[in-house]
């Protein structure tokens, strides 16, 4: 079964910057999705949404990232990336990729899958 892979969290400073990556847990021609979601979860708290975006391009943000954090997809690495960007302690959170449909290209075939989702990566805002 594949299975999304996040990376790119660790330890930022508050006002500073981390890029989180989603990708496909193998090697892969090309994929593409209905829609790709970036969501948070902090101890004690609800998994909340942070960002989407639909294999047509659109995009759309929770209000406590806007301005602040962009999604956009890399054709190139395959991957969906957030760009987070004036970070603040309340941002502290696992976040995790998921797919609602995700088709894969695999040298010559295609594959659909439905609900793909990630593991996480932990993201530490503080000073």
């Amino acid at each position: 079964q594949v299975q999304l892979v996040e990376s790119g969290g660790g330890l930022a400073q508050p006002g500073g910057s981390l890029r989180l990556s989603c990708g496909v847990s193998e090697k892969i021609v090309r994929f593409d999705f209905g829609t790709i979601t970036w969501h948070r979860q902090a101890p004690g708290s609800q998994r909340e949404l942070v960002a989407a975006i639909t294999g047509g391009g659109r995009t759309d943000y929770a209000d406590a990232v806007k301005g602040r954090f962009t999604i956009s997809r890399d054709n190139t690495k395959n991957t969906v990336d957030l760009q987070m960007d004036s970070l603040r302690p309340e941002d502290s959170a696992v976040y995790y990729c998921n797919a609602d449909v995700l088709t894969i290209r695999r040298a010559s075939a295609y594959s659909r899958y439905l609900g793909v989702r990630g593991q996480g990566t932990l993201v530490t805002v503080s000073s």
